[in-house]
């Protein structure tokens, strides 16, 4: 992605043509702000449309696969801790080529190799949504400035989907009226 562009920018662009979308919250609860994923996840229960998938994965997002594959998603959006040598609470949107360097090792499964088989087994777009951690140690809940990161993420992430999901509903609407829809709207 552009770093010129802001990560609301970059993840329109992303998802913009996104029909079915998985949101996976990955994290161990035990490890602080490891956690960010679950309560990003938890943050959106409730405010997103029926086109995505919410799913606290935990530890073990591979246990997941099969209820992914059924859902059919043609994008999924991967939220976890991970080191981006930047201060705690900020964020990125990682390709699957870039996750291999960039995600924490708490998990059983690399992400990397769980991107792969997403892309290979279901078609879809895989992106990783890293969250810098103050501290994974073993502790339960959030530090403030995660607790924070977690709610605006939440936020950015279902303000993205409602207007992509308007647009689409818009240009439908117009389309039945008759009217040509130009395809980048």
């Amino acid at each position: 992605m552009a770093s010129s562009l802001d990560l609301r920018s970059q993840l329109f662009i992303w998802l913009k043509d996104y029909r079915r979308l998985a949101v996976l919250g990955i994290g161990n609860p035990l490890r602080g702000d490891d956690a960010v994923g679950l309560r990003v996840i938890q943050n959106l229960l409730g405010k997103v449309p029926e086109d995505v998938l919410l799913l606290e994965c935990e530890m073990v997002p591979e246990n997941y696969l099969s209820k992914i594959e059924r859902f059919k998603p043609t994008h999924v959006l991967m939220v976890d801790a991970a080191q981006l040598n930047k201060e705690a609470g900020a964020s990125k949107l990682i390709s699957v080529e870039e996750i291999a360097g960039t995600a924490l090792s708490t998990h059983t499964l690399p992400l990397s190799f769980l991107a792969e088989i997403i892309k290979q087994n279901i078609g879809a777009k895989v992106m990783l949504f890293g969250v810098q951690p103050e501290s994974i140690e073993f502790k339960e809940g959030l530090s403030p400035k995660l607790q924070e990161a977690s709610k605006e993420i939440a936020d950015l992430i279902a303000s993205v989907v409602k207007e992509i999901s308007l647009k689409r509903g818009f240009s439908k609407s117009l389309k039945k009226r008759g009217f040509t829809v130009n395809p980048s709207s």
